[in-house]
Order: C-alpha cells, then sequence, then structure tokens
C-alpha cells in the first residue's frame, strides 16, 4: 500500500509540476496567437478600404465578372485569405511554443499552399476582365459581319477564354493536375480543330476565286 501511496504522489506531483510548466507557455501562446487575430482583423480591414477606394467591385461587375453569391464579395474574399494568412504565421510559433510539432507541420504546408489560392482568385479575377474585353473587342471589331455572327464569335471567345482561367486557376490551386493538364490539351485541340473547320469552311469561297484566278492565268 505504501508503495502504491507514493507511486500516486509522485503521479500527482508530476502532473502538477507539468500542469505550472505549461501554464507560462499557454500565457505566451495565447498572448502571440491574440496579438496576430487582432493585426490579421486590422489588415483585413484595411484591405476592405483600400478595395473600396479602388472601387474594385465596381470595376469588377463593370466588367462582367461574375458576382459572389449571398453576402460574400470578392473583396472579401482577397481579404479573408490575407487575414488567416496572418494568423496562421502568428499560429506557427505558438504551435512552438505549446510543443504541438504535428501541428506545426500541417500550419507550414497550409500557409505555403493560402498564396496559391490568393494567385488563383487574381488569375480568375483577371482572366474575366479579359474575356470581357476581347468579347467587347471583337464586337466592335467585326461590324462588317452580320450581327448574329459578331455576336456569337464574341460569344465564344469569351467562354473559351474563362474556360482556360478556370483551368489555370485549378492547375494553380493543384487540384487534380493531371486531369486538368489533359483537360487543357484537350481544349486548346478542340479550339484549333474548331477554328481550322471554320476557317475552311468561311474561306471556300475566296479559296476558289484564288484558285479560278490561277487558272486563268495559266490559259
Amino acid at each position: 500500500m505504501t508503495n502504491i501511496g507514493e507511486t500516486l504522489v509522485a503521479s500527482v506531483n508530476e502532473g502538477l509540476v507539468a500542469i505550472v510548466g505549461f501554464v507560462p507557455k499557454f500565457v505566451l501562446g495565447f498572448v502571440i496567437l491574440l496579438v496576430g487575430i487582432i493585426i490579421a482583423s486590422i489588415l483585413k480591414q484595411v484591405v476592405l478600404e483600400l478595395f473600396k477606394a479602388l472601387r474594385v467591385e465596381a470595376f469588377l461587375k463593370k466588367y462582367g465578372v461574375p458576382e459572389a453569391k449571398d453576402e460574400f464579395s470578392w473583396s472579401g474574399i482577397l481579404a479573408e485569405i490575407v487575414r488567416w494568412f496572418i494568423i496562421i504565421v502568428f499560429l506557427l510559433p505558438t504551435a512552438d511554443i505549446w510543443g504541438l510539432p504535428r501541428v506545426d507541420t500541417v500550419l507550414n504546408q497550409v500557409i505555403l499552399y493560402l498564396p496559391n489560392v490568393f494567385v488563383a482568385v487574381i488569375l480568375t479575377l483577371v482572366g474575366f476582365v479579359f474575356a470581357r474585353l476581347a468579347h467587347d473587342v471583337i464586337l466592335a471589331s467585326t461590324k462588317g459581319v452580320s450581327p448574329e455572327t459578331s455576336r456569337t464569335v464574341a460569344s465564344i471567345t469569351r467562354w473559351a477564354i474563362s474556360v482556360f482561367v478556370i483551368l489555370a486557376a485549378l492547375n494553380q490551386l493543384g487540384v487534380a493536375s493531371d486531369l486538368v493538364r489533359i483537360l487543357f490539351t484537350g481544349f486548346v485541340a478542340m479550339l484549333a480543330i474548331a477554328g481550322g473547320i471554320a476557317f475552311g469552311l468561311g474561306g471556300q469561297n475566296s479559296a476558289k476565286d484564288v484558285v479560278e484566278g490561277i487558272r486563268n492565268k495559266l490559259k
């Protein structure tokens, strides 16, 4: 019984010592995390105010970029990415202080991945704007053809660029990279074949005239 009692007392003492020793680490880690959350929230508001001053949402809407659903906005999504990036940066030393190496490893992977998300969102937004610009340029430069043909070509161009941008964004995110590359290759091949067929069919009469002219000169 004495040995059992001594073992129990020793275990309790070790537990208390561990708890007492961990309290300062917990407080320090909590303070670091709290500071990180405050800084992240401030930076989020700065980003939101900056985008608001630049009228980013109005610009994107003007050029036909699809609006984010419900209470979300593209500016809010980008600001939220910045916020979580800062929080995770401060979580790294917190996890290290608390002695959580596995959490530290996971957070390192997340913090390396977040820039890919940011780049993918920017790439998508820029791509949608470029697709709308290409659509408008084609409409303006094909006034000599029928309105229906002009609108069809402009719409096909816009959708082709949009699909290309979405595939590029998925590749940036590393989502099914092999499948995205296959789809991208197939999409480019489809556009090339469709363009060749369209050019061939549309240029039949011109080619016929050229051949007839050469024949007449040879006679």
